[in-house]
C-alpha cells in the first residue's frame, strides 16, 4: 500500500527551515586563509592534532597561522604549541596566553614533551617559550593580530573556551587600534569556526561548560558569522591509534604523536572534535559537512546549548552525513600526519 504525507502549510514551512544547507556560511577567502588558532591545549589531544593540520594546510598554501593563543591557564599550554609550531619549522609564529582563566593545571600530555631532554641536556623539541607565564596576553595578542590585518580578513578557529574571545569582545581601544573589541573584530574577522556545544539537542559540552558567561557573551554578541562543529560531529569520527603509530613515524620524535600516545593508554582511537573545526575553517566549499540553517545558539546554566532557527541570525551548525565519515576521516588523517614542509614560509 502506498501511503501518501500530507503537509500543512505551518508545518511545510518548518520542514524547509530546517533542511540542511550546503553552500559555505561565507565565501571562500580568495587565497589562503589567515587563520588564528584559539585553543586549550592540554585537556585533550584532539587540539594537538588540530595544530599538526594546520600546519599542513600551510604547508600546502592553504593557510597562514597568523597567532596561537590559550585559553587554558597553564604553565605548559603555550610552550607546548611553541614547540610544534618550531618542530614544524615556524617558530615565529607568536603565541599568548590566558591569564587567570579557568583551568589552572597541567597535564603530561604537554608537559612531558615540552621538559624532555637529550642525554646532553638539550630539549628533543626545541623552544624558546618555556613557562606560559611568560607568554603576552592573549587578548592583547589577538589585539594585535587583527590590528595588523586587512578588513575581514581572518578566520579564527575556537578550539578550547570562550574565555579569550568574550575578553576580545570587551577590550577598550588601545595602542595597537583605536577600535574597541567589538568593533575590531567586526571589521577584521570574517568566519569564526568554533568547536562548542550539542546539536541540535544534546548534553552540556565541556568547552562550554567550563566558562559559560564567556560561551553566552561570544554566542550572542559575535558581529561575525559563526559556524559550531558540535560534540556529536568529532564524537562520530574517531581518529585511529593505528594512524599515530604507522604514519606519524616519518620521525623518530613526533611530539604531536608522543602526546597522544600520553594522554591515554594505547591503543584508542579519540574523538576528532577539534580537528573537524579547522576542516571547515579552511574548506568550507569541499563540501565535507551540511550545515544547519542560520539561527541563535543560546545556553543554559548547565551549558547545554539550544539552537532556535532565524533567518539572518549568523549562526550555524555542521551536519554529518553518514556517507562522508570516511572521506572526512581519511583527510583528518592525512593532514595532520602529514610530513613538514623542508622548506617552510
Amino acid at each position: 500500500m502506498k501511503c501518501s504525507l500530507f503537509l500543512t502549510r505551518p508545518v511545510l514551512a518548518a520542514v524547509v527551515l530546517l533542511a540542511p544547507v550546503l553552500a559555505p556560511a561565507v565565501a571562500p577567502a580568495a587565497g589562503p586563509v589567515r587563520l588564528i588558532f584559539d585553543t586549550d591545549m592540554g585537556n585533550d589531544v584532539d587540539d594537538a592534532l588540530a595544530l599538526a593540520m594546520i600546519h599542513a594546510f600551510e604547508s600546502r598554501g592553504e593557510a597562514r597561522l597568523l597567532a596561537v593563543t590559550v585559553s587554558k591557564d597553564s604553565r605548559s599550554a603555550a610552550p607546548f604549541v611553541d614547540l610544534v609550531n618550531t618542530f614544524y619549522g615556524r617558530p615565529s609564529i607568536p603565541v599568548g596566553a590566558v591569564k587567570h582563566g579557568q583551568t589552572p593545571n597541567d597535564t603530561p600530555m604537554i608537559r612531558i614533551p615540552s621538559e624532555r631532554r637529550t642525554a646532553k641536556g638539550a630539549f628533543v623539541y626545541p623552544h624558546k617559550l618555556t613557562d606560559g607565564a611568560d607568554a603576552p596576553d592573549a587578548v592583547l595578542l589577538l589585539r594585535r593580530t587583527l590590528a595588523a590585518e586587512t578588513d575581514a580578513a581572518v578566520t579564527i578557529v575556537q578550539v578550547g573556551f570562550s574565555t579569550n574571545l568574550a575578553r576580545l569582545l570587551d577590550s577598550a581601544a588601545d595602542s595597537a587600534s583605536p577600535l574597541p573589541g567589538a568593533q575590531l573584530v567586526a571589521r577584521k574577522v570574517r568566519l569564526l569556526s568554533v568547536m562548542a556545544g550539542h546539536f541540535p539537542v544534546g548534553k552540556p559540552e565541556f568547552n562550554v561548560a567550563t566558562d559559560i558567561p564567556s560561551a553566552r557573551q561570544v554566542f550572542a554578541r559575535w558581529p561575525s558569522p559563526i559556524v559550531f562543529s558540535g560534540f556529536e560531529i568529532g564524537e562520530a569520527l574517531r581518529f585511529p591509534a593505528t594512524c599515530i603509530e604507522h604514519d606519524f613515524s616519518w620521525v623518530p620524535d613526533h611530539p604531536v604523536a608522543e602526546a597522544y600516545r600520553t594522554y591515554m593508554r594505547m591503543p584508542y582511537d579519540r574523538p576528532s572534535w577539534d580537528l573537524t573545526a579547522v576542516l571547515y575553517a579552511v574548506r568550507p566549499d569541499r563540501g565535507y559537512f551540511a550545515l544547519s540553517p542560520e539561527g541563535h545558539v543560546t545556553v543554559d546554566d548547565r551549558g547545554q546549548t539550544a539552537f532556535a532557527p532565524a533567518s539572518g541570525a549568523g549562526r550555524r551548525y555542521l551536519i554529518l552525513e553518514e556517507d562522508q565519515k570516511a572521506r572526512i576521516l581519511e583527510a583528518l588523517m592525512l593532514l595532520a600526519s602529514q610530513p613538514r614542509d623542508s622548506s617552510p614560509k
